[in-house]
């Protein structure tokens, strides 16, 4: 056994105070007194620690946070060990020590010596930090879809895009999208600043612009040399010339949604592998975000200019008569649904005519059959005069398409002569219209046929009636007079409390019935389910002849 001399006047046999085991530990090792003496040490204490030596000071051998440390836990000769267990002699400390990051855990012998286990952190702590920058950036994306998601609208989504890579990603940011007539729009963010621009440019004069743009094939973020950016890629208040940019295509689906550029100041520290990485998965989430938004813009587009066609007109006062109409669809989130109306105004000397139908079905499936019925009518207004092939001729094109619904409709040819108006109607399949007197006295016309698009023939039959000034013909869908409702709530509204609301609207004008008549079936009904509800209300006027500019073609607007 090796005897070692620890201090003047006091010896210590080297590795024989507490067995030898702990000697081959891999971990480092050190035993001292009380005075802060080393006692004792292993092979990788010695390893890590140079100047290590039995009957050393701790002080000048091992680092200042560690001696410190020793002289705070040291335990004098005869302390009792209740003293001694209440002493925070068993908390590890960490420090560093040439690089590395060390974990120090004491161990009190109660005799006055500690034993200090030595273990590398260096390792660990550098996975907990990636691990947590990981965590904190898988957050950060999440919000960033939150975000970019949470509006369907472009430009507020360039906007959010280029402010959230500006704030996580780089000092500044710079979101390009496809060129619009050779003029490139972008959005550039500085903090919470941005500006909108348009640029005309050749992304070929930028590294790596025109790649990102073209968004397939996809290719990888890029590193440029700063001083190959040109100047309008500078924002505005950004400082000092950048010290490193960066440029990832924005993936879209399908389609090029754009590219983004970031930059950093001349102060700090450029991308690293592990941040352009991060930077693509930003750019993945913006890019599907804002290929949504664009997709999502141009499909509202084309659906509003769809709808435009498909809505029912806003009638006026054509050729010395009052047309009003009014709709409401069964649900009232839709705008379109299954009944329509149309009033064709004939050339001078030459009838109107008035077209009110219900196709069957609700949504939007049926309003895509009422607009091809629309059409039809339209293309056959030559031969508005015979009612009976206008109808065989519908009747065909529907029998001939792919469409398998059936549609009831009642045609009107409308003629102001001197005060008075007549009025040729023609039912098919469809309720007949009522004709409201000025004493209050409502009249079934009597007209009938078949419904068209079910039979290959489709026999009716006309009514001819004249309206005096003040009186008014109604035509309606069967959605007003089999709408459910009332006290029950589920009493038919009838036939019988339609004409009877009619009778309250003897003498007024076109507008005024259809309102009257609308809202008392919507009274009825409340918030119950109902059908598609039509309604025309066709008025001779109390003047004496058209006025002058009383031809008004119907707007193509919502009721």
């Amino acid at each position: 056994m090796t005897v070692s001399e620890d201090r003047p006047g006091r010896y210590r046999a080297a590795g024989g105070a507490t067995g030898t085991s702990w000697l081959r530990s891999p971990h480092p090792a050190v035993v001292a007194d009380r005075e802060g003496g080393i006692v004792e040490f292993n092979d990788a204490a010695a390893d890590l620690f140079p100047r290590m030596g039995v009957g050393k000071w701790l002080d000048g051998t091992v680092p200042g946070w560690l001696a410190d440390a020793h002289r705070r836990l040291a335990v004098p000769p005869g302390t009792p060990p209740a003293a001694t267990s209440a002493r925070p002699g068993g908390a590890p400390l960490r420090g560093n020590h040439d690089g590395r990051l060390l974990r120090a855990h004491p161990t009190e012998s109660g005799h006055g010596d500690v034993v200090w286990w030595l273990v590398d952190d260096s390792d660990l702590t550098a996975a907990e930090d990636a691990l947590r920058t990981e965590r904190e950036r898988t957050a950060l994306l999440a919000e960033a879809s939150t975000q970019l998601l949470s509006s369907l609208n472009p430009e507020r989504c360039l906007e959010k895009a280029a402010l959230l890579a500006a704030a996580h990603l780089g000092d500044a940011a710079l979101v390009i999208s496809p060129p619009v007539r050779n003029r490139y729009p972008v959005v550039t963010a500085v903090g919470e600043r941005f500006d909108r621009s348009q640029v005309a440019m050749d992304p070929a004069s930028v590294p790596g612009l025109a790649e990102a743009l073209q968004g397939f094939p996809p290719v990888p973020a890029r590193w440029i040399d700063p001083a190959e950016l040109p100047g309008w890629a500078v924002p505005e208040g950004f400082g000092d010339p950048p010290g490193s940019v960066a440029i990832t295509p924005l993936p879209g689906h399908g389609v090029p949604v754009g590219a983004l550029v970031l930059l950093r100041r001349g102060g700090q520290r450029a991308f690293d592998a592990s941040e352009e990485l991060f930077a693509r998965l930003f750019a993945a989430r913006a890019g599907a975000a804002l290929s949504a938004a664009r997709l999502y813009a141009e499909q509202a587009r084309v659906t509003r200019a769809l709808i435009a066609e498909l809505l029912p007109p806003q009638l006026h006062h054509v050729r010395g008569v009052d047309f009003a109409g009014g709709y409401r669809t069964s649900q009232d989130t839709e705008r379109i649904g299954g009944d329509f109306y149309d009033v064709h105004p004939g050339a001078d000397g030459q009838e109107t005519l008035a077209v009110l139908g219900d196709v069957c079905g609700k949504g939007l499936e049926a309003a895509v059959l009422t607009g091809r019925i629309r059409s039809t009518v339209q293309a056959l207004l030559p031969l508005a005069d015979d009612h009976q092939n206008v109808l065989s001729l519908l009747n065909g094109a529907l029998l001939s398409s792919r469409h398998t619904r059936f549609a009831t409709l009642v045609l009107a040819s409308v003629r102001r002569a001197d005060d008075r108006v007549r009025l040729r109607l023609t039912s098919a399949g469809h309720p007949r219209p009522l004709i409201l007197r000025t004493t209050g006295q409502v009249e079934e016309a009597d007209t009938g046929g078949t419904l068209v698009g079910a039979l290959p023939d489709v026999p009716c039959r006309s009514a001819t009636v004249h309206l005096a000034p003040g009186e008014t013909c109604l035509l309606y869908t069967d959605g007003i007079t089999e709408a459910r409702g009332g006290p029950l709530g589920s009493s038919m509204f009838g036939e019988d409390r339609l004409r009877s609301s009619l009778t309250e609207c003897a003498g007024l004008p076109a507008e005024a019935v259809v309102e009257r008549v609308q809202m008392i079936a919507g009274d009825w009904v409340g918030h119950g389910p109902h059908d598609d509800m039509a309604v025309v209300a066709i008025t001779a006027p109390h003047t004496a002849r058209p006025s002058a500019g009383s031809d008004r073609t119907p707007d193509r607007n919502a009721a």
